[in-house]
């Protein structure tokens, strides 16, 4: 032992200097004057909500997404020391002090700038040479539309270092199988796969798409496997294993995490909880929480309560009466039953409050022991104010003459008897005897008469788009929905507001409604039930998609035809513009176009026996036009069928994986086609040639990617290369 301490320890270590370097630039390129400007740039002043949120720990719901990119920037936010206080109004407000600009640009920007040496790595792992793979990094460093998208408060670089790191580690991972089989740095190169695939995912949904890419591609190279006899079914059968745990759980496993972190970060009410079931807004601190703290659980006889309509979507509202009466005649001479009103009331108030009867008593209070309402069972519905009971029959609805009109029964001592019974069905029941509870159960209310289920017909439904006219006080129509089959959340309801009913004088219950609860029972929601509620949220909530000044379609993109203003000095002419190096994006398409005709020659001539090219030239033609081409397919191709509001910087992923290409069919070309060394000079020469004008223009338009130096109308103007291209002009 003594022996071992005469002799030094020795570390030896290979060092990659091309990584060492092609690093370095990247983050200079990335992370010079990252403060500049110090004001709100473009989608900024989106995202930038999110992080005050984040750092207050109010609730909120974004529909474009999963919550981890959110949380990333957050987090910037976080180490920089930011309160969360600035008000994110306008592109082109001027942080205060107080907004740590730098931290909160910082991680979309080193995201930004380790993807250079990704794409690097990438192609040496597809085994192209080191010369084809400094292109690809010089390329992805002196791209325009990258650099500008990674050096502000953004989600796409960080979504495509992700990815970038996934098909990364995916090829590091493969190149281990064929003699390194469940090594160490195989599982971790395996298990980082996963892991970048969900961390992609979780930024954007867009993530997915190269999630399955890969997906695709493990599954083809164990169909492979399948076949190589050298494998034993034991040994196939730890492979899958492996790859099922590393690709499906584990991301899957991740994925939930998000939700968790943000949701233990997130627990205060806020703006958007009104999109939320009453039982996840109960569960939040503050807001609903203050209100129904305390609460009965069990729905009883005698029960005093608020009913709201679980649809919650344009506006949450709740089942509503008041005096005021249905006019005898409509605007277009039909007739109504001239009963008290029943609406949809989208504020709290009195005059929401029902008492739960039986129909078999007169009492208006909950005995001793409470008898609860179940499944099933025959209920009165009495509006708490004006003592009237909740009542339908076959007149037609004010706004939707096909269905029923609600109201609450006045006895005119003409031919028109009450039909006050409805019958409570659970929806999301566990069994035909379970007990009405407050805030978790969903409950239809069935008319015994008529069989029509009391629904609110809200904005969103309604083909006139109004609510009811001034007689209505503009609330929203409640109606008997005729011959329904199945179910819509707007004929489901929830009690929100509960208390057990103790007075059984008029004027003595009307004071006991406006006083709050005391008893002590809570209504907690476990991870999953927000987690489902939650994601349901995000992939169905949609805002309306309005035209943008910079909007795009996806055909706009490959060319660049469009452009985005980010930014303008308010005084003087410093501009930044999501705009590509013209060069690059030009020469990728060439690039895609030349290896699909290329690849169809090829095919065509196999088919033919006839073999151009070596057999491993050909599969590695193949293998890199798979992860390069199909990569770029499956991030573009997806948005011809979206119907939203599409942006230049959408294209930027599938763009990245295009910018590969072209050090791909560029070495093949010398490699396989310039078969002189006359013709490789040429060619060699043509290829400094090209990389200087993506050099000279990727200076050119150095000045709106970064915003300074400040150019005059003249220099602006000399930038705009398209007409379509819309460059900012001072007059």
């Amino acid at each position: 032992m003594l022996g071992l301490l005469k002799k030094p320890v020795v570390v030896t270590a290979e060092i990659n200097m091309n990584l060492v370097a092609l690093t370095v630039l990247g983050l200079m390129s990335r992370l010079w004057g990252l403060s500049y400007p110090r004001a709100v740039v473009f989608d900024e002043v989106y995202y930038g909500q999110f992080v005050s949120l984040y750092m207050k720990r109010i609730f909120f719901v974004d529909d474009s997404g999963p919550p981890f990119g959110h949380m990333l920037l957050a987090l910037g936010g976080y180490l920089g020391g930011f309160d969360g206080n600035f008000l994110w109004n306008r592109i082109g407000a001027e942080y205060n002090v107080n907004v740590p600009v730098w931290s909160l640009r910082l991680l979309p920007a080193l995201a930004g700038a380790l993807c250079v040496p990704l794409a690097y790595q990438i192609l040496v792992e597809l085994r192209f040479s080191h010369c084809a793979a400094l292109g690809a990094a010089l390329l992805i460093l002196l791209e325009n539309s990258l650099i500008t998208q990674s050096r502000f408060m953004l989600l796409e670089s960080i979504l495509i270092f992700f990815i970038l790191l996934a098909v990364l580690s995916y090829l590091k991972f493969y190149n281990l199988q064929r003699h390194s089989s469940f090594s160490g740095s195989w599982w971790f190169w395996l298990l980082l796969t996963g892991v970048a695939c969900s961390c992609a995912v979780g930024v954007k949904y867009m993530g997915l798409f190269t999630y399955m890419l890969l997906l695709a591609i493990a599954g083809l190279h164990f169909w492979h496997m399948i076949g190589d006899q050298s494998f034993s079914n034991v040994s196939l059968m730890c492979h899958f294993l492996a790859r099922g745990l590393a690709l499906l759980i584990i991301p899957m496993a991740m994925y939930l995490s998000f939700f968790y972190v943000h949701l233990t970060l997130l627990y205060r009410s806020g703006p958007h909880d009104q999109i939320m079931t009453s039982a996840f807004q109960a569960s939040l601190e503050g807001g609903l929480a203050r209100i129904t703290q305390g609460q009965p659980l069990e729905v009883a006889y005698g029960s005093q309560i608020t009913l709201r309509n679980v649809l919650g979507k344009p506006m949450q509202c709740w089942l509503h009466s008041h005096t005021n009466t249905y006019p005898i005649r409509y605007e277009n001479g039909r007739g109504s039953s001239h009963q008290q009103q029943v609406t949809c009331y989208p504020f709290k108030d009195v005059n929401n409050w029902w008492i739960v009867k039986d129909p078999g008593m007169q009492q208006l209070v909950v005995s001793n022991p409470p008898r609860p309402v179940r499944h099933g069972h025959i209920v009165q519905l009495v509006h708490g104010i004006t003592t009237r009971y909740l009542n339908t029959h076959d007149v037609a609805a004010p706004l939707s003459p096909h269905s029923q009109e609600v109201s609450c029964y006045i006895d005119y001592n003409i031919s028109m008897p009450a039909q006050n019974l409805w019958r409570v069905e659970i929806v999301n029941r566990e069994s035909d005897t379970d007990v009405w509870k407050t805030i978790l159960s969903e409950v239809r209310f069935v008319h015994v008469n008529t069989s029509a289920v009391l629904k609110a017909i809200n904005f969103h439904f309604q083909l006139s788009g109004a609510s009811l006219p001034e007689w209505g006080y503009r609330q929203l129509e409640v109606v008997g929905e005729k011959l329904s089959k199945g179910y819509h959340q707007s004929m489901v309801w929830n009690v929100e507001e509960h208390r057990y009913g103790k007075s059984q004088e008029q004027k003595e219950r009307e004071v006991e409604l406006h006083s709050p609860t005391q008893m002590d029972i809570s209504k907690n929601l476990s991870f999953m039930a927000k987690f489902t509620e939650l994601q349901w949220k995000i992939l169905t909530l949609k805002n309306e998609d309005t035209e943008h000044k910079y909007s795009s379609s996806a055909l706009d993109w490959i060319t660049m035809d469009t452009n985005i203003a980010y930014w303008l000095h308010p005084t003087s002419g410093a501009q930044i513009h999501l705009l590509g190096n013209v060069v690059t994006w030009a020469s990728a398409n060439v690039a895609a176009l030349v290896y699909l005709c290329l690849s169809l020659w090829y095919l065509l001539r196999r088919r033919r026996k006839i073999y151009d090219i070596p057999e491993d030239a050909w599969q590695l033609w193949v293998s890199a036009g798979g992860i390069s081409v199909g990569g770029w397919a499956v991030n573009y191709l997806p948005f011809f069928l979206m119907e939203k509001t599409l942006f230049l910087y959408h294209y930027l992923p599938a763009l990245t994986f295009q910018i590969l290409l072209i050090p791909i069919v560029l070495q093949h070309l010398g490699d396989h086609l310039c078969r002189s060394l006359l013709l490789k000079s040429m060619f060699s020469a043509l290829v400094v040639a090209w990389f200087s004008s993506v050099y000279l223009v990727y200076r050119t338009f150095s000045p709106v990617t970064y915003g300074e130096p400040s150019l005059s109308v003249g220099e602006l103007k000399g930038l705009r290369w398209k007409d379509s291209w819309n460059i900012l002009i001072r007059k």
